[in-house]
């Protein structure tokens, strides 16, 4: 039995807020001819403009979503106004389902069953042909653990019909992942190309880089106050050109630094990262093998998903700490943020969408899953990709202590200095990252501080968490930036998901 969602978890998942109000719309029993749950799934007819009603799904395990409507929307508002129903208890219960929905629920399993062979074959081919293993340097077994005390540990597809089921990784993109150089250094090859293809392609970086540490050299001496947008945007170019995407896509992050407050101190810090990277690109012969993975996941060198997937899976049950869609050069990326109840591990689960183009929606804020993730190589390993979800079962005690008064269902925390020493761990083993997730235990939030510390400058005045702490010490999530903490979810008194 899935324990039910808020209301705010479910308007959520709306792809927009126009879906959002029309799902409230339909939200309405007398606007269902037929509804019912087994558990783990919600079915239901609703009422169209047609004679024949709309057959709408939810299997709540992943979640998937199935509806005979047009919409190019998912999940549609059918779908969510049959969320909506079910988290307000206005589902009755039902011993089975309509054969409609069976057929979609062993269709999935069938596609289910075939991709996991198909998982556990690559994964049989990659380790039983030499030099061909995915190399993830400082990959923790299942049991291991992220923080200042753990130097050796690692830090979601279309389903059938109009609507997306579970399993929809991160896609391709710069700083997706990283594979070596052949020779040793860093490990494995590109794929599809021999040595000679590799050769030249790291001949163009070096080259690419060369002139950027040129650049940034004379922009040191000139003055930060004589930088514009469009030195930026050529640099950015001759970047991608040289096949360095993943430092193009940083050079160009800097025009957005420029118009913020505060930029001189910013901009000399992205000036002297980008630098720090180009150094390690040309020095990556001597740094060790986690570090030299995350220099060319950070140059933009590409690993595909399947060799991701094929690597070795942590099973946990891992608390979805909350999401953030962000917008730039007509793509979306959704960040959905992770953490093993066992492992203590966090996660991000990348996305990309085109805009307008419907993006992951099988994560479930303030949800628990119980999956095998992989994780893309490199020092301290974040990004990862849900390779198999088991059946739901409650999460297990976490292994420290529950404080006194703490509802279940709250997922485990650590102090504010205890967050600190692992971010400072995080920064020791990786410079570049940007955000890291992070679950506060016994904080006060303030209008610019969360259990005294700072917030990002975007994340002032977080009236709705000040609202449900009333001035008491509360449980949250939150995504560290260098830029100071942003609020994802907290929890109330009763053990819900109030998403911020």
């Amino acid at each position: 039995m899935t324990e039910r969602w808020s209301r705010d978890q479910v308007l959520a998942l709306a792809p927009d807020a126009s879906s959002q109000k029309a799902a409230q719309g339909v939200a309405a029993a007398g606007k269902w001819s037929l509804r019912g749950t087994t558990g783990t799934v919600l079915y239901g007819e609703c009422k169209g403009s047609g004679a024949r009603p709309y057959l709408a799904a939810v299997d709540l395990s992943e979640p998937a979503y199935r509806c005979s409507c047009p919409s190019r929307k998912f999940p549609c508002k059918h779908a969510l106004g049959l969320l909506l129903l079910w988290s307000a208890d206005g589902v009755p219960a039902q011993e089975a389902a309509p054969q409609w929905v069976t057929e979609w629920l062993d269709g999935r399993a069938e596609r289910a069953a075939k991709s996991a062979a198909r998982l556990d074959a690559a994964r049989t081919r990659l380790t039983t042909t030499p030099g061909t293993a995915p190399s993830a340097p400082g990959a923790a077994p299942s049991g291991g653990s992220v923080g200042p005390d753990a130097a050796g540990a690692q830090a979601g597809g279309a389903d059938g019909g109009s609507q997306t089921g579970a399993g929809m990784g991160a896609g391709g993109g710069a700083g997706g992942g990283a594979v070596g150089e052949s020779g040793g250094q860093g490990g494995g090859t590109m794929p599809g190309a021999g040595g000679r293809v590799e050769s030249v392609r790291h001949q163009r970086v070096a080259a690419g880089l060369a002139e950027l540490e040129r650049w940034l050299a004379d922009q040191v001496r000139q003055g930060l106050a004589g930088a514009q947008e469009h030195d930026w945007d050529g640099l950015a170019k001759r970047l991608i050109d040289a096949q360095a995407p993943g430092v193009a896509g940083v050079v160009s992050r800097l025009a957005r630094v420029r118009a913020e407050e505060g930029w001189p101190g910013r901009l000399l810090e992205e000036y002297a990262l980008v630098n720090l990277l180009a150094i390690a690109y040309r020095r990556r012969a001597a740094l060790p093998g986690p570090l030299a993975q995350t220099v060319l996941i950070r140059t933009g060198f590409p690993i595909t998903r399947e060799e991701v997937l094929a690597g070795p899976p942590v099973r946990d049950h891992w608390d979805v700490l909350g999401r953030r869609d962000e917008t730039q050069d007509r793509l979306t990326a959704r960040r959905v943020w992770l953490r093993g109840r066992r492992t203590g591990r966090p996660a991000l689960i990348l996305s990309f969408a085109p805009q307008g183009q419907p993006l992951d929606a099988s994560l479930v804020t303030g949800t628990t899953i119980d999956a095998d993730l992989t994780f893309y190589p490199g020092a301290a390993p974040l990004r990862a990709l849900v390779a198999l979800r088991h059946s739901t079962t409650p999460p297990p005690a976490a292994p420290q202590a529950v404080p006194p008064g703490v509802p279940p269902g709250v997922p485990p925390g650590v102090s504010p200095g205890e967050a600190l020493d692992e971010v400072a761990w995080v920064l020791g083993e990786d410079p570049w990252t940007e955000s890291w997730p992070l679950v506060l235990t016994g904080v006060v939030p303030g209008r610019t501080t969360l259990g005294g510390l700072p917030l990002h400058p975007r994340a002032h005045d977080p009236w709705r968490l000040i609202a449900v702490s009333g001035g008491r010490p509360l449980t949250v999530a939150a995504e560290w930036t260098p830029q100071g903490l942003r609020p994802l979810t907290t929890w109330d008194d009763e053990g819900t998901a109030v998403i911020l």
